[in-house]
């Protein structure tokens, strides 16, 4: 009982964060949306659980349950490591971008004789 109840508040936790999360997005907060409200349906009809096991070819219901999450997971981790990598690919992007406005700057100046403006950080 005891694990029920913090399986139910971590699940709840998790419906309350992806709600606030669905303007920025939508399509993981509907995904975690989802998978919360299956989760608080497993851990108070865990006998569920063991049938839709049995259905699918697995022997117990928590081994389902461990089996989607690791699919789950590693969704999620190749959504984050792509997003992560089209940052990077941005921030390249953006630093070329400004080293070449900051040499075209610094020629300009110098053919024309004018003072560099002042570096800021």
């Amino acid at each position: 009982m005891i694990a029920q109840i913090l399986l139910t508040l971590v699940l709840v936790a998790l419906l309350v964060y992806a709600r606030s999360q669905y303007q920025t997005a939508p399509a993981i907060a509907l995904l975690a949306l989802i998978i919360a409200a299956a989760g608080l349906y497993f851990v108070w009809l865990p006998s569920h659980a063991t049938a839709l096991a049995a259905w699918a070819g697995i022997g117990r219901g928590v081994d389902l349950i461990i089996y989607s999450w690791a699919a789950f997971s590693l969704i999620a981790l190749l959504n984050l490591h792509l997003k992560i990598r089209a940052q990077m690919e941005l921030i390249t992007a953006l630093a070329r971008a400004m080293a070449l406005a900051t040499a075209r700057e610094a020629e300009i100046s110098a053919k024309t004789g004018d003072r560099p403006p002042p570096q800021t950080a």
